[in-house]
């Protein structure tokens, strides 16, 4: 199985990013899929899960409203749409993905599989 995320760089702040991660090795059916960050000296948290549908999603309260996450069910692809963007957004951003509920992931709860990150840097 492989996540393989891009779409990170350099932006100013209020700026926008979207990122994308591509699932590829299995069918990813009932699969939730998530993205979550770790910035520099911090642990890694979670930023906002999709259920396999698309129907539901769940984002922490740090992002909500400015974050949009989606999914393409037929191209096994997730993406970030990253909008108002602050300094403390910059992070290493993973996409995530397993089998549970939105609830869950967003505990950290159930992931069975981590991407490669994707850098992004919110400049002030």
């Amino acid at each position: 199985v492989q996540l393989q995320a891009s779409g990170g760089g350099l932006v100013q702040a209020g700026g926008s990013l979207r990122l994308s991660c591509a699932a590829s090795g299995r069918s990813f059916r009932n699969y939730v899929m998530g993205w979550f960050r770790q910035a520099p000296g911090k642990e890694r948290e979670f930023v906002a899960a999709i259920s396999w549908s698309g129907g539901n999603t769940f984002y922490a309260d740090s992002v909500e409203g400015r974050f949009t996450i989606s999914r393409d069910i037929a191209e096994n692809t997730v993406s970030l749409q990253m909008n108002s963007l602050k300094p403390e957004d910059t992070a290493v951003y993973h996409c995530a993905t397993g089998i549970t509920t939105i609830q869950a992931m967003g505990r950290g709860y159930g992931i069975m599989y981590w991407g490669k990150g994707t850098q992004v840097t919110v400049s002030s």
